[in-house]
């Protein structure tokens, strides 16, 4: 704006220049006839459009609001919607209409009725009515990329255009699971049934939500650009960004180069050993925030010695904390507290932890009949994670203490992943894994997916995820009933919540190490930043943002 005033100006004077400088006016002859010139009435000049440029590292494994189960969330938060949205912890309301502008939920937790928003459309042109939210529902329960949240679904009912009633064959909370950041956009019928016959129809980032931007370009592994929804049902105010220009770059050193700069207004993940340099600046507010996620050390309690309760409790006691917090997450974080992110439904802060014990933990190995030590651990990491890479070796130094030998593996991660669900027998001894819950149930989720066990050995749920192959059955009784009271008594579910955490953290089938913290740089110039732990990859919702006046 301020080089296409600075254009004007020139002009004007240029102009100005020229009209002093031509030859004087004449006089015209007598009798000649004096035509009247009017002016031209001024015009002016057309509003530049508002422009969000962001450096971003996700990328996009698919633009499937369906499938999609990893970092496109980023994006597809800005132009897919939900039912509803929860809200920040601290809010007054939990949540936040969306969709559905109320809804009910019947006394036994079995039925939960959403009334939709009137006058909605998608992209595309289609209306959002109760049809539509059956058949995006339907689809995510049959092959979403989280589809294991809808497991309580028995069936979607139109009520009537705008009303949909949900019912379930078990209480749940569907007013938490209907407002997930995976397996939960609404979408246009019409783009599913495309979809279902073109199994490409995805490819070229397509959007057909409700949401209030749509992708007006996309180049893989380089640059997205959305522009905003003309008839978006939220309407739009002075200040908001017309256009979101993101520029997917994985190098770290270069998106602080551009926030500097000034090449971009926003970058996610900055590099924490950079964060001095904008704290100390006053054109910059850096945030740091709980996060949705923590670490997870996994046993392989199939396998001698881990097997032993004892020597697992022993290696939870050699585990330097406080040391793997300061180097491992450059002390943006906190030692975990169970399973469950601070924050998070049914986090406890009075479950017990293991602090850093070295003599603790040669006495229970002593008790164990393996004084001394004198067995080796295969632990393995994802190479991609820079954290685990750095806070592995601390690990290795400390169970040497005890007399137990460490051989660190890196893998890639997806190998990782089918090595330990493919064959327990030969797969690692112990397993680090960033974890966080699909939506805000850690209860649902993190207790349930990483150690609530399957009928046989080696005890892998629908989730695959419980890398420990432990089993108790009075831990997955007292989730059983955990579950089933959350639509209908929440703290009693709580209670047995952490009457499971407790079992599991005395059984120690993996070491909790810690919970995340997130870090976010926002210029002066950038108004109405919200974080929301709920959905940890949305670093940002554009519709939220606003340019300063």
């Amino acid at each position: 704006m301020k080089r296409v005033l600075l254009v004007l100006s020139l002009l004007s004077a240029a102009v100005i220049v020229l009209t002093a400088c031509g030859p004087a006016a004449t006089e015209p002859p007598a009798g000649t006839e004096v035509s009247t010139v009017t002016e031209a009435p001024a015009t002016t000049a057309p509003a530049m459009p508002v422009v969000l440029k962001i450096a971003n590292t996700a990328n996009i494994t698919t633009w499937d609001p369906v499938a999609s189960f990893s970092t496109e969330a980023s994006y597809l938060a800005n132009v897919y919607e939900q039912l509803l949205r929860i809200n920040p912890l601290g809010s007054a309301e939990q949540y936040t209409p969306l969709l559905a502008e109320s809804w009910e939920v019947s006394d036994d937790g079995l039925s939960y009725t959403f009334h939709l928003r009137s006058g909605v459309k998608f992209h595309d042109g289609e209306p959002l009515n109760a049809e539509a939210v059956k058949k995006s529902i339907e689809a995510a329960a049959d092959h979403a990329g989280a589809s294991f949240i809808w497991l309580p679904l028995d069936s979607v009912e139109v009520v009537d255009d705008l009303t949909v009633k949900l019912n379930l064959t078990y209480a749940a909370p569907v007013d938490l699971i209907a407002s997930s950041l995976y397996g939960a956009w609404i979408v246009s019928p019409k783009a599913l049934d495309a979809a279902a016959a073109d199994e490409n129809f995805w490819s070229d980032g397509k959007s057909h939500g409700t949401g209030p931007y749509t992708v007006e370009s996309y180049t893989p592994d380089a640059e997205i650009v959305f522009t905003r929804n003309e008839d978006y049902w939220g309407g739009w105010e002075d200040g908001q960004f017309d256009k979101v220009v993101v520029s997917i770059v994985p190098e770290a050193a270069v998106r602080v180069q551009m926030l500097e700069g000034g090449d971009v207004d926003l970058i996610t993940a900055p590099p924490l050993d950079n964060l001095n340099i904008f704290e100390s600046n006053p054109n910059f507010t850096v945030y740091r925030e709980p996060s949705f996620f923590n670490y997870v050390g996994f046993f392989n309690t199939l396998r001698p010695p881990l097997d032993d309760v004892k020597v697992r409790q022993a290696l939870s006691y050699a585990i330097p904390y406080d040391d793997i917090i300061a180097i491992g997450a450059q002390g943006l974080g906190t030692q975990s507290f169970g399973p469950v992110p601070a924050g998070v439904f049914p986090w406890d802060g009075s479950v017990f932890q293991y602090k850093y014990d070295l003599e603790k933990a040669k006495e229970l190995l002593k008790e164990a009949g393996h004084e001394g030590g004198g067995f080796d651990i295969r632990l393995t990491y994802a190479a991609e994670n820079a954290t685990e890479e750095a806070f592995a070796p601390l690990i290795k130094d400390s169970f040497a203490q005890i007399g137990v030998n460490v051989s660190i593996e890196p893998m890639a991660w997806s190998q990782q992943w089918e090595l330990a669900k493919a064959d327990p027998a030969n797969a690692q001894d112990m397993f680090l894994l960033l974890y966080w819950p699909t939506y805000s149930d850690a209860g649902a989720d993190n207790m349930w997916s990483m150690f609530y066990a399957g009928a046989e050995a080696p005890y892998l749920n629908v989730t695959k995820f419980n890398l420990s192959y432990w089993k108790n059955d009075q831990y997955n009784g007292l989730m059983d009933e955990a579950g089933a009271l959350t639509a209908t008594d929440y703290e009693g579910s709580k209670a047995k919540y952490v009457e499971a955490m407790k079992i599991l953290i005395e059984e120690a089938p993996a070491v909790l190490f810690f919970d995340t913290m997130d870090v976010f740089i926002v210029p002066k110039h950038i108004e109405g930043f919200k974080y929301n732990l709920n959905y940890p990859f949305v670093r940002y919702f554009f519709y939220e943002l606003r340019a300063a006046k």
